[in-house]
């Protein structure tokens, strides 16, 4: 049985591949042989030897560093001998210190370890920039830090030194972390290391003082001739604030009492004396304001006022012959609202006054009613101001009142019931903490009943401002203008202008000495009588603590009148303690 078609070619192809190389390598035997010449490179070992450099397959090409092996070596050097070397003396290593890596303390900075035990270089700080604390040494306690919150809430990775370093422990049940302790009232800010601390009773810090002082006044009473007295003063004082998120009650008492142990005589070159016997005068200024909050632009305003005084001494509204000073109360309220529209303040209020006076007590044992001097006062003010920029806002104020007095003429028969008011433009400003206050001028006018008084009008000045010169020293300046009444005959009023400039410099913190000077002028309408008054005055505190503080005081005044025999001199030395809480 033969094969199959398809194996048979297969086999035939396998010998066609077979014979195919043996029929090449016979066509390449019959061409003639050629053997290779002898040359020196045949004995050269080194590799590349065969052939020259520039056409060594193998060279170097640029970009590719050569290797040392690649290098073609060069003759021996005969001057490279190793014995030669060896005769060759050692490098010297005496007071040399070898150096392996960074030198030493090269890493150190100027708060880390210093081998070498060098100075380290203080830092240089500006004028007046406070000096750094020194680091905590060994043994100190390691602060309690309490984790910090950053702003978005998450707890910072460490609290920053000034934090937590030298921080006095302070007891859990004094700082309120004790659990279940009532949250303690937050104290406000004291400027004042030697200030009254003062006591809460429920809602309202109260701070109470008395002021005893004793001293000599060359001329109580401001006699042409004078005459002294030594004097002694009893001044209490009371401060009562209210501590509420909302409203506000402030209550502001301050009162003294100024006696004398010598009396002044009664008679003068045979004329009764235009001063009292009995010089001693009592002095109080009280005012309770309150606030109550509508809204956060609506408030209403209340106050009551009371100040009870005597004429000033040498003053020409003194009776002659008296055996003691008359006392006045003036007393009155006001009634107002406060409202903001945006920058724009509006402030508005009723105002009721009363003065009164007692009766003149004279030196022949009578007396002698003062009810013409008593009056009632109605009247309104206004103010509309304006906030330009943060610190700075000017405004307009204007008043009218009506004056009625108990009965329609006085002692002399005039008739001194009058109406008026007055008209003022200021600012009050604020200029980074260092000069604060309000300053106004206007004019004001008084227009009487009797056609006899003509009409009392002048320019007016008010205004107060501090001036934070530095932190030890505060300069304080105070103007006012008023229209008083008089008992002179012919005389509309008293137009009373009222200067006053006071330095305070701390030279200690417990030692203060203060410097005031006080000018004023009193024109007396159509009496052609003008009174000007200077007053210079020095003190000095020395506070104990804040409970105990001494004062010394020394005061010259002077009232120069165009008035024969009505000009006056007067010193006053006082030295006393005030106690406060």
């Amino acid at each position: 049985m033969g094969s199959p078609p398809g194996r048979g070619r297969s086999r035939s192809a396998s010998a066609f591949r077979a014979a195919l190389p043996c029929l090449l390598l016979s066509a390449l035997g019959c061409a003639p042989a050629a053997a290779q010449s002898l040359t020196p490179d045949l004995f050269n070992p080194n590799r590349g030897g065969f052939v020259s450099p520039d056409t060594l397959p193998t060279r170097r090409t640029a970009g590719v560093p050569q290797a040392p092996s690649d290098a073609i070596p060069q003759p021996p050097d005969p001057n490279d001998d190793p014995r030669k070397k060896s005769d060759v003396p050692a490098t010297t290593r005496v007071g040399q210190v070898p150096t392996y890596g960074l030198p030493a303390a090269n890493g150190a900075s100027s708060s880390g370890y210093d081998s070498l035990n060098r100075k380290r270089q203080q830092p240089k700080l500006y004028p007046g920039q406070p000096k750094p604390k020194k680091p905590a040494g060994p043994g100190s306690p390691v602060p309690s830090a309490a984790p910090a919150l950053s702003p978005l809430g998450a707890p910072r990775i460490a609290p920053p030194p000034s934090e937590t370093a030298h921080k006095a422990p302070v007891p859990p049940a004094m700082a309120g972390n004790v659990p279940g302790q009532p949250l303690r009232r937050r104290l406000r800010a004291d400027d004042d290391a030697f200030g009254a601390v003062g006591d809460y009773a429920g809602s309202f810090l109260i701070k109470g003082g008395l002021e005893l002082s004793a001293g000599y006044d060359t001329n109580p009473a401001r006699l042409n001739k004078p005459v002294g007295s030594p004097v002694y003063v009893v001044a209490p004082d009371l401060l009562v604030v209210s501590d509420w998120e909302r409203h506000a009650l402030v209550a502001d008492l301050r009162g003294s009492f100024s006696g004398y142990t010598n009396n002044m005589p009664a008679t003068i070159d045979g004329f009764a004396s235009p001063s009292p016997v009995e010089i001693n005068r009592p002095d109080f200024t009280g005012h309770v304001d309150g606030r109550f909050d509508v809204d956060r632009d609506l408030k209403l305003t209340s106050q009551l006022r009371l100040r009870l005084a005597t004429d000033n001494p040498g003053s020409p509204n003194v009776q002659a012959g008296l055996q003691k000073y008359p006392v006045y109360a003036a007393y009155g309220t006001t009634l107002g609202f406060d409202q903001t529209f945006n920058r724009f303040q509006v402030a508005a209020g009723a105002t009721i006054d009363r003065t009164a006076y007692t009766d003149s007590k004279l030196t022949d044992g009578s007396t002698f009613s003062n009810d013409d001097r008593d009056f009632n006062q109605y009247g309104g003010v206004g103010r509309f101001s304006y906030e330009l920029k943060p610190g700075l806002k000017p405004f307009v104020e204007i008043e009218g009142d009506n004056r009625v007095h108990d009965q329609a003429a006085d002692r002399n028969g005039y008739l001194r019931d009058s109406s008026g008011g007055y008209a003022k433009v200021g600012s009050s400003f604020e200029f980074s903490r260092i000069l604060t206050g309000e300053v106004s001028i206007g004019y004001s006018a008084r227009s009487y009943v009797d056609p006899r008084l003509s009409q009392l009008s002048g320019f007016l000045t008010s205004g107060s401002l501090i001036w934070n010169a530095s932190g030890l020293t505060t300069v304080k300046f105070n103007t006012d203008t008023q229209i008083a009444e008089t008992t002179i005959p012919g005389s509309s009023g008293v137009l009373v202008h009222t200067y006053a400039a006071e330095v305070d410099h701390d030279f200690r913190r417990w030692l203060t000495a203060i410097g005031k000077f006080t000018y004023g002028t009193y024109d007396y309408q159509n009496q052609g009588r003008n009174d000007k008054t200077y007053s210079l005055e020095g003190n000095l505190i020395y506070k104990l603590n804040r409970n105990i503080w001494i004062k010394g005081s020394l005061r010259h005044d002077i009232l120069d009148s165009n008035q024969p025999g009505s000009s006056s001199q007067g010193t006053v030395v006082m030295l006393g303690v005030r106690l406060q809480n």
